[in-house]
């Protein structure tokens, strides 16, 4: 990547960047139940890695 990075990519990376981000923690009780433990990382819509998975942008 260049060294300057364009403010209209950047705009698209903070986009990315958000999409990748846990669920909120509330989310597990409520689908789940009040015991169950389970990593609010599943209920993320898009599962993208910086190291794995490239993005267009």
């Amino acid at each position: 990547m260049a060294r300057y990075i364009h403010p209209s990519r950047k705009k698209r990376l903070s986009k990315l960047a958000l999409l990748t981000r846990w669920a909120p923690f509330w989310t597990v009780p409520k689908i789940y139940g009040k015991n169950r433990k389970v990593h609010p990382g599943r209920h993320t819509k898009v599962k993208r890695n910086w190291r794995r998975v490239k993005t267009k942008a």
